[in-house]
């Protein structure tokens, strides 16, 4: 059976911008208030009061007044998505502040009806987000049910038409004359409507209304586009206080962690670099980048890392917001481990680079690769970034790890024997090298040569000049 979970925040104008709660806060438009926090309520500020009356009502205490930001709003519901993608891949934003999710196909996987939820109520108020919730077999019947003060019965879904019947119609604001014209008559709930004949209501109210309350009973198809995850990750947490010391910062960091790595996994990509961003009370921001030798979805790992360089750190000043963004989203892979003795393996190299490149600093680390180049001296690779340096090596040759800055030419002998502190006897080779036609041509036969005291050297025969020069050395 289908079963749809309405979230819907009213107070997501003021929560999407602060969470301050020491001093009264509006929001407005147009000169009226939206919505306001609690101490401005305790203070008479009501929806739909003018910008003087709601200065009036504050008199000397500190007031501050924010205008809308639909922007924001939009933004943090997209945020709020993100986070229940993880709950059902099938959802969507309806109007200005709803999330509309289909949980019946999913509660075995969450272990029932009543653990979803609890877990749901317990994210969104460590978020800071007020919710109110309402639950029935349609979209729009769980949006209705989100205005009633009992709308996530479990003990009596079957109950849901009775609990919409006590609900005013003036909730359906966007039949304004539809609603008037049936108060008018005397039906101001949806009791008094759900039972009257179809062609009744038709000619009073219209077909779009009639249409309306057909989805709400589920005698007619609701169909909404299921959101889509994005390109990129973006979550944040407000703290609603002056944050201090980087110690305050770790539970939302923890927080925000798992609801990216959450994500990733849902949709089965993994990442190699995040970006944090502080936000602090006088509006300036701290941006902080953390990054990984290897793409992973491990918010245990970025956790460790985040930390190191927090340790580092010093706040400017005091932080009252945090915001996660993730930009390199990369298709997921598998990682071996000892089926047998996992627990027993000891630490990855990746993951020691990466703690001393969070500790020391990017430019701390160099690793060393081979890239796709014929030439021996351009091959060899020494980078700083994390992944930057290739693994792979040539295949099928033997070549020294110890190269020298640039090759030098051997002294020419009588006889033409070579020496370097000794005479040079050839026991392999020779291996041919030809490059750079379109610039400075190169011909090279390279030789491997045993030395007096029994070190191995890597020669090379430069045939346009034809001399001989020493390249590199054997360990």
């Amino acid at each position: 059976m289908s079963l749809w979970l309405c979230l819907r925040f009213p107070l997501l104008p003021l929560q999407c911008q602060t969470l301050d709660e020491t001093q009264p806060v509006a929001v407005l438009e147009q000169q009226r208030v939206v919505c306001a926090n609690d101490c401005a309520s305790s203070l008479g500020v009501r929806a739909g009061m003018a910008t003087a009356s709601v200065r009036a009502l504050a008199q000397d205490l500190p007031l501050q007044l924010l205008a809308r930001n639909r922007n924001s709003e939009q933004h943090c519901l997209q945020q709020l998505c993100c986070w229940a993608y993880g709950i059902t891949p099938r959802l969507y934003t309806w109007q200005e502040d709803c999330l509309q999710l289909e949980i019946g196909s999913c509660l075995n996987l969450h272990r029932g009806l009543n653990t979803l939820l609890s877990g749901i109520q317990r994210t969104l108020q460590v978020r800071g987000y007020r919710v109110d919730a309402g639950l029935g077999p349609t979209p729009k019947a769980a949006w209705l049910l989100s205005f009633h003060d009992d709308g996530c019965d479990t003990q009596h879904p079957e109950a849901w038409q009775e609990r919409i019947g006590t609900l005013p119609l003036a909730l359906l604001h966007t039949f304004p004359k539809a609603v008037a014209a049936l108060e008018r008559a005397g039906l101001r709930r949806f009791a008094d409507i759900l039972t009257l004949p179809e062609a009744a209501l038709t000619r009073r109210c219209g077909q779009a209304f009639v249409h309306y309350l057909r989805q709400v009973t589920g005698r007619e198809a609701d169909l909404e586009p299921d959101y889509q995850p994005p390109q990129q990750f973006s979550d944040q947490y407000w703290f609603g206080y002056e944050v201090k010391t980087t110690a305050e910062l770790l539970p939302a960091i923890e927080q925000l962690l798992q609801s990216l790595c959450g994500f990733l996994r849902q949709t089965q990509l993994q990442s190699s670099r995040i970006d944090w961003q502080l936000l602090a009370v006088d509006r300036q921001t701290q941006n902080l980048q953390v990054r990984s030798s290897s793409r992973h979805s491990d918010w245990a790992t970025w956790y460790q890392l985040t930390r190191l360089q927090l340790d580092q750190l010093k706040l400017h000043t005091g932080i009252e917001g945090l915001v996660l963004e993730c930009r390199e989203l990369l298709t997921g892979h598998s990682v071996g481990i000892d089926l047998f003795s996992p627990r027993n393996q000891r630490e990855p190299l990746h993951a020691l680079l990466d703690r001393l490149r969070s500790r020391l600093g990017l430019q701390a680390i160099a690793t060393i690769g081979c890239r796709d180049e014929h030439l021996p001296e351009l091959a060899l690779h020494v980078g700083t970034e994390p992944g930057e340096a290739p693994t792979h090596a040539p295949t099928g040759t033997h070549r020294p790890f110890w190269l020298l800055p640039e090759p030098l030419p051997l002294p020419h002998r009588h006889g033409g024997e070579l020496y370097w502190g000794g005479r040079l006897q050839l026991v392999g080779g020779p291996e041919r090298i030809e490059d750079h036609w379109w610039q400075q041509p190169v011909s090279r036969d390279y030789f491997i040569a045993r030395g007096h005291g029994g070190q191995y050297y890597w020669l090379f025969h430069e045939r346009r000049e034809r001399r001989w020069y020493l390249h590199g050395l054997f360990a």
